[in-house]
This record gives structure tokens, C-alpha cells and sequence, in this order.
């Protein structure tokens, strides 16, 4: 004869399911963080290069604080361009990081910057502010 299912039994199926999943490493997220950079006011991107890099403001040494970087290239007709950048693989890479986009003319004159602090599992958005000299 079976016993019928009380109360008890369905929490502690339910304790049991929530541990095995919490326990399971995330492999399915994407490595790689991705945001889009805009331009204040909702403006149009002027023509130029673009870089976008990580920045990791724990490291002691000026040179390991870029960890990574790309480069793209603003047409000056966009009011957004997506970036993809790998994060750090480095155990020693810290929780906060910044990612920093400056925009430069050909001539290397640099035009606009924007900054803003990396949150996990979500999109960045940066947006280049007119920098003044």
C-alpha cells in the first residue's frame, strides 16, 4: 500500500530540487560582456576610432589595468555601436571593473570619453560625454 504524500515530503523535495540547482555551475551565460556605447543627449556618434576597454582599478601596476580592449570604428551616422569584450580570466582580476570608452579623431585628438562600472549578467551602456579642453 502507498503512503500518501504529506506536506514534508513536498518541502523537503523542494529543498532538495532548489540546493541541485544552486549547485550547478552557470556554464550556459555568455564570458563575454556587452554593452553599446551612445552619445550624451541622444546625439549622433561622431566619426572617429572608437576604443573600449576594461579597466581594473585594484591592480597596482598601471600596465596590468587594461585588461582587455577593442577598437571599432564610428562612421559619425550611428547613434549607438554594440561592443563585446572577454573578461579577465585572471583569478586576481577584481570585482570592480570599469569599462571606459574614448572616442579619437584620426589625428589622435580625442573628441569624447564615457565610463561606468560593470554589474554581472547585464548589458553595459556607456555614454561618451564632449570632453573640453
Amino acid at each position: 500500500m502507498k503512503r500518501p504524500t504529506d506536506r514534508r515530503t513536498v518541502l523537503i523535495t523542494a529543498a532538495a530540487a532548489a540546493v541541485a540547482a544552486a549547485a550547478v555551475p552557470v556554464a550556459a551565460q555568455s564570458p563575454h560582456i556587452r554593452g553599446e556605447v551612445t552619445f550624451a543627449g541622444g546625439a549622433v556618434i561622431p566619426k572617429g576610432d572608437l576604443e573600449i576597454y576594461l579597466e581594473d582599478h585594484a591592480a597596482q601596476d598601471k600596465t596590468q589595468r587594461r585588461a582587455a580592449a577593442t577598437r571599432l570604428k564610428s562612421d559619425g551616422g550611428a547613434k549607438a555601436i554594440a561592443f563585446s569584450l572577454a573578461p579577465p580570466v585572471s583569478p586576481a582580476a577584481s570585482q570592480t571593473l570599469r569599462i571606459v570608452a574614448r572616442l579619437e579623431r584620426a589625428d589622435g585628438w580625442l573628441l569624447a570619453r564615457g565610463s561606468t562600472e560593470v554589474e554581472a549578467g547585464s548589458a553595459v551602456q556607456v555614454t561618451l560625454n564632449t570632453v573640453m579642453y
